[in-house]
């Protein structure tokens, strides 16, 4: 397994695979691994031949008053775990190499980031289409794997990928969750044992919406009405919204008519936690 972090190093050794007809993958992470990362990096091998797992902290995508400075970092361990899942390249750049002296660029989204977690995080969404778009040229992936848990962020790279005519196949993976149910995430760390029990109740609701669905309720406020009774239990969980959407806009339902997405974000002390489920899939 290489470590690169040299921008230049990294195009050049991905231009070297494509002229040996290898096909590369690219999973972008912000390090801090845990077992859904290491499901991603399963799933990648699975669509080419040689796996790259970039680890950067993107500053520009925690607007002001964020986690960034607190954000868990530990890159001997991410090297260890990726090393035990035979990936041949961690892309590790510094910040002053993606984000030079004098840069001013910036890559928007407009309408998708405009919906759910947009207007909560400011920002937010122009620095996650940046820094993949940059990720992109500095990898030279042929396809890109992100997790379903940051559905939102799933769309607009794929909305990104396809404005912007770049050769990618972007392939979504699955939410996977701790066996209490909890969605796996770099910030369940921040949790305490009590905040972590009362954080569950976002699983409880989805299974909730699920099962309603399931026994053909189609009305979208009855559903939310219960899945919002659910987070209510738990004096500890702010909710942040609980919304009913099109899959494939974001923009809010009324019905379940085909496919509808349940969003949930919550604060849980000092954690930011969010999770899905596509009803009626």
């Amino acid at each position: 397994m290489q470590i690169i972090e040299s921008i230049g190093t990294m195009q050049k050794w991905s231009e070297q695979k494509r002229l040996q007809g290898k096909r590369v993958v690219l999973v972008p992470t912000m390090g801090y691994l845990h077992g859904a990362h290491l499901e991603l990096v399963r799933e990648g091998r699975k669509h080419g031949d040689c796996l790259v797992v970039s680890v950067f902290v993107n500053p520009s995508q925690f607007p002001p008053g964020e986690d960034f400075a607190a954000y868990p970092r530990d890159f001997q361990r991410d090297r260890g775990l990726l090393e035990g899942e035979g990936v041949d390249v961690i892309f590790h750049p510094g910040s002053e190499a993606v984000y030079p002296p004098g840069y001013q660029t910036r890559v928007e989204v407009g309408e998708l980031s405009r919906f759910l977690c947009g207007p909560h995080r400011p920002g937010h969404f122009q620095g996650v289409a940046t820094v993949v778009a940059k990720l992109f040229n500095m990898v030279r992936p042929r396809v890109a794997v992100f997790g379903l848990k940051d559905y939102q962020q799933f769309l607009i790279i794929r909305r990104l990928v396809e404005d912007l005519n770049f050769d990618i196949e972007v392939v979504g993976h699955p939410i996977v969750r701790e066996p209490d149910g909890l969605a796996m995430s770099s910030r369940n760390v921040y949790l305490n044992a009590e905040e972590r029990k009362s954080a569950l109740c976002l699983s409880r609701a989805l299974k909730k919406a699920e099962d309603l669905v399931l026994r053909g309720e189609r009305d979208g406020g009855g559903i939310l009405r219960q899945v919002g009774d659910e987070i209510a239990r738990e004096p500890l969980v702010r909710p942040e919204y609980v919304k009913l959407c099109d899959p494939e806009n974001l923009q809010s339902i009324k019905k379940v008519e085909g496919k509808a997405l349940l969003a949930l974000a919550v604060r849980v002390g000092k954690a930011r936690l969010i999770d899905n489920s596509l009803l009626g899939a």
